[in-house]
């Protein structure tokens, strides 16, 4: 199996300092000011490794450098490289892609968000099926396996298939604008349809929104929840309009797509990043509310990725809240929520039941997984 390989290698720089993405130069430039770490590459090598470790026989094409090459050769797998030229840019993405459909790959694997996969869509359509390893901050889109390891255990069932036993369905490319998203205004779009492998449990679907039923409740847990605050506590709390109900209930602003800071009663700190966040759990006890991602049900790693692993540790299981409409949980196609914190150990280590939160005195119990 001759399988294409393109990593975004700026691809999340964002999302740990609250840029909500990296597209375009000025962003990436304020990512990397603000201290940003590259992590498109690690994850994509979390995904190969478990290729490797299957010993199949499986050939990869790839550009060199960051894009492809220094990855594979940390993972041990064969490969071949052509080269693109020095520095990186969209259409150092859309070149790649375009080799690697001349060169009649099977398949076509990245490491990015929606930004990448829009690129990707644009120069191969349908004419190859991909599978896109979770890198970005946004991933609205249905192309992207759940996690780094799940991308791997697509690959080696691919590689074990024969040919013809190989089934794809069209899943959509959808992406939104960063400004509107950054003046705190969500809006998706589709920009079209792309091919992925036909395995169930594996493929993350696209994102979902618009009006529910849940509202009424949701409101009424947003009351509930702030008069449980405890004195002197640092709550961060996550994106997303489920998630700020507790701080729409006390009257405080915030910043609906970033992570807020409120301790007795008060914002402490807006559209925190991944530092921020730490420094304030450093100050004394701190707790996690969090809301779940329509249609996908992700509780980490999309969107809101300033609360990474170590301030989870910190929380993880007595204050750490999660938020999520009753009828939102019973849409998602299977009855899971997805972790995806940026560390294998730890998404191992939560994994099992827990309660999430659907209205005052309500709950629901789910899976993580």
């Amino acid at each position: 199996m001759r399988i294409g390989l393109i990593i975004n290698p700026v691809a999340g720089m964002g999302g740990s300092v609250g840029l909500k993405g990296t597209d375009g130069d000025a962003m990436l430039k304020r990512a990397q000011e603000l201290g940003a770490a590259r992590i498109a590459a690690k994850r994509a090598l979390r995904a190969l490794r478990i290729l490797a470790d299957a010993n199949l026989p499986v050939r990869f094409l790839a550009p060199g450098g960051e894009m492809g090459g220094d990855t594979l050769a940390a993972s041990g797998l064969i490969s071949d490289l052509f080269e693109l030229g020095s520095g990186f840019s969209p259409g150092s993405t859309k070149a790649a892609a375009q080799k690697l459909l001349e060169a009649h790959v099977d398949l076509l694997v990245f490491a990015g968000g929606d930004g990448t996969a829009r690129d990707i869509l644009e120069v191969i359509g349908r004419e190859l099926p991909v599978i896109g390893i979770p890198a970005g901050v946004k991933m609205h889109s249905g192309v992207f396996a759940l996690t780094p390891e799940a991308a791997g255990r697509l690959l080696v069932d691919l590689a074990i298939q024969d040919s013809a036993r190989r089934d794809f369905d069209e899943a959509e490319v959808m992406d939104i604008d960063e400004d509107l998203l950054r003046a705190g205004h969500l809006n998706a779009r589709l920009f079209g349809y792309m091919n992925v492998p036909r395995v169930r449990g594996l493929v993350q679907t696209a994102k979902s929104s618009g009006f529910s039923t849940d509202d009424l409740q949701l409101r009424l847990l947003g009351r509930e929840i702030a008069g449980e605050m405890e004195p002197a506590v640092t709550y961060l709390i996550g994106p997303g309009t489920t998630a700020k109900r507790p701080l729409d209930a006390m009257g405080l602003g915030g910043t609906l797509l970033g992570v807020d800071a409120v301790r007795d009663r008060q914002l402490v700190g807006t559209d925190l990043t991944s530092d921020q966040a730490i420094s304030l759990a450093r100050q004394g006890p701190v707790g996690v509310i969090v809301g779940i991602t329509g249609g996908q049900g992700f509780v980490c790693g999309r969107g809101n990725q300033q609360i990474g692993p170590d301030l989870i540790r910190k929380v993880w299981p007595h204050r750490f809240t999660m938020l999520a409409g009753a009828e939102k949980l019973q849409k998602l196609r299977r009855p899971e929520l997805i972790l995806d914190t940026g560390c294998a150990e730890l998404d191992a280590g939560m994994r099992g039941y827990a309660r999430v939160r659907t209205g005052p005195k309500r709950s629901m119990i789910m899976q993580l997984v």
